[in-house]
């Protein structure tokens, strides 16, 4: 992810700023830049590579001036290069972005309609333009700013200085994180605590749509509708785990609130704004050749490849098989050459992977890894690497690198079934405007904490859980059961809902709850059908749908999760969240460690 830090200070900014990047820099980046206000006129140095590069420049001309904003970015729209590295600026304005703005394309055909002159293809820089628009048609920075937030659609989080006003930064966050940090005279805001810890230990954290104005003597916040809110300053301990959870009670608490700034950062980097087509790095084969695929993985990750081959499938018409790692090796299954092997890992460190990765490269496949650590060995070994950019995870129970494997094995579907001509141009935009409103359904979602927290209430009481789902929703079932049995000991089963019949349903009865996973869509009547059999033998439903499915099957729900209404193709990336949250929340009232779990590790290294 990208990293954002802001000072508003009495001396130079700019060895603060270099020094919060450095605390930023686990995140991952390519480039990296800083802007000052010097005499009260924006200047901005920046560099493509590591941020040593940035500090060479820097000592070779050295930025004065005591307000100042930073940016680490991973390339995303656009090559790692310095003109594409933040800052975005013009004259009157510039300002660092983390996450990604959806309706970019049609504020950029506004904008320059209106005459604005663009430098980048980056969704950054349309909001740099429409702030300068605002600014240029004589409205105030405040006013300029909060004009632009309206305008807005996806998650992101912002920091923004203007010329000629050395004592103001202006952020926003939505579905992207951001703090805020008190000094003596001094006004820091970082995407994360850990960039601000040397600096200060009072923080406020912005929440979904809110606003900042900053000055040296402190901050006020807005919430999206504009009024002035209040927001809790809070005492930091100063060791880096302790910041690392922000606002948060446990590290799974804090990954489980970056889904959207994760999914919208991976779809940045698969997904070209101008043509807004899915893409993919450089590959040394080609997928129009690819006959058949296997995909192996483990855990969670093998959930997200089971979802990854219903895609591959019915988009690309690729066949595909997909086994748990650990049985694949020993399965020894033949592989006719030319074929693509498809490895998943947040870790790329997983020994049962490493193993299939080892067997598909000798059975003379291509091999592609979807890894979240790009120095890893699994990353290295691969022919091709299909980066996620969820960061650090540090709760041992997968929760945001889950749906950042989902997001990119979707780009890759979709890529692929370009390549081999089984998806025309019209159908594949429809599917990548689907995606890329995922990010502010996601935090839609999350919004819905509270309805979640109370039926935990009951499946915290129960013994027994059965998760049900149909096509990709099946294993965001398995993925719902599993995060369940991992933090809170509950038994939880997940079956596809029309098996529920041969057998599951002899568990059913008043004490279990069933926990469907029911979007609107092709499946949605013959799941519908599945829930009523389990009604009539007692059991407690609990309806994971949208508004249709809800209406439709609110008679027989105990409960109900209404989801928002999205395209059936990426249902199950916005579902996972949910199931995943249901049981952070359960586990919460079982009393267990959450991000530690007895019994496991966050890479299995060994068999």
């Amino acid at each position: 992810m990208c990293g954002i830090v802001g000072v508003i200070g009495t001396g130079e900014a700019a060895p603060l700023l270099l020094e919060a990047l450095q605390r930023l820099a686990y995140r991952g980046y390519d480039s990296a830049g800083i802007a000052t206000l010097v005499d009260g006129a924006i200047t901005r140095r920046r560099a493509e590579g590591k941020l040593d590069r940035l500090a060479a420049a820097l000592a070779t001309a050295p930025l004065p001036g005591s307000v100042g904003i930073g940016h680490t970015r991973w390339a995303t729209h656009g090559a790692p290069t310095e003109a594409n590295a933040h800052p975005h600026g013009t004259s009157r304005v510039a300002l660092v972005h983390n996450g990604i703005i959806e309706n970019h394309a049609e504020l950029r055909a506004e904008l320059e309609a209106e005459g604005q002159i663009f430098e980048t293809e980056t969704d950054t820089e349309t909001v740099t333009q429409l702030v300068d628009l605002h600014l240029r048609q004589g409205m105030a920075p405040i006013e300029a700013a909060a004009a632009t937030f309206r305008r807005l659609q996806g998650a992101y989080a912002l920091a923004m200085v203007f010329a000629g006003h050395p004592d103001l930064i202006i952020a926003a966050q939505h579905g992207a994180p951001l703090a805020v940090g008190f000094g003596e005279a001094e006004m820091y805001v970082g995407s994360d605590a850990l960039a601000l810890a040397p600096f200060t230990r009072r923080i406020a954290y912005l929440r979904d749509g809110d606003w900042a104005v900053i000055s040296r003597g402190g901050a006020t916040f807005h919430d999206a509708s504009g009024e002035e809110v209040l927001r809790e300053v809070r005492l930091t301990a100063l060791t880096g785990a302790a910041i690392g959870k922000g606002n948060f009670r446990h590290f799974m608490e804090k990954e489980l609130h970056e889904h959207p700034a994760v999914i919208g950062d991976t779809l940045h980097r698969m997904i070209d704004p101008g043509s807004r087509r899915a893409v993919l790095p450089d590959l040394p084969f080609d997928l129009a050749r690819i006959s058949h695929a296997a995909i192996s993985a483990c855990g969670s990750a093998f959930y997200a490849g089971l979802v990854g081959r219903n895609w591959l499938e019915t988009l690309a018409r690729l066949p595909v098989e997909a086994d748990v790692a650990s049985e694949f090796r020993y399965r020894a299954p033949p592989l006719a050459p030319g074929g693509l092997g498809l490895l998943i890992s947040q870790s790329g460190e997983t020994a049962d992977t490493l193993a299939a990765l080892r067997y598909m490269k000798a059975a003379g496949q291509h091999v592609a890894a979807v890894v979240n650590v790009p120095e890893s060995s699994m990353a290295r070994d691969a022919d091709a690497v299909i980066a996620t950019v969820a960061g650090p995870e540090i709760g041992v129970a997968s929760t945001k690198a889950f749906t950042a494997q989902l997001t990119a094995l979707a780009c890759l579907a979709l890529a692929t079934a370009r390549a081999r001509k089984a998806l025309d141009a019209a159908s594949e935009q429809t599917l990548v405007a689907a995606l890329l409103e995922v990010p502010s359904r996601a935090a839609e979602v999350l919004e819905a904490e509270a309805v979640v927290q109370r039926i935990a209430e009951r499946i915290a009481e129960a013994r027994d859980v059965l998760y049900l789902g149909r096509g990709t929703g099946f294993p965001i079932a398995l993925e719902g059961a599993l995060k369940l049995k991992e933090i809170s000991y509950i038994h939880a089963e997940a079956y596809a809902a029309g098996e529920m019949k041969h057998g599951p349903i002899a568990l059913i009865d008043k004490s279990v709850p069933v926990i469907a996973i029911a979007p609107s869509g092709p499946l949605f009547e013959k799941t519908a059908s599945n829930l009523q059999e389990a009604a009539a033998r007692g059991g407690q439903i609990i309806v994971l749908s949208d508004a249709v499915g809800a209406a439709k099957l609110n008679r027989i729900a105990a409960e109900m999760i209404v989801m928002p209404g999205v395209d059936p193709f990426v249902a199950p990336i916005l579902y996972a969240i949910p199931v995943q949250l249901l049981a952070y929340h359960v586990a919460l009232l079982k009393g267990t460690d959450v991000d530690q779990p007895r019994n496991l590790a966050k890479s299995v290294t060994v068999e």
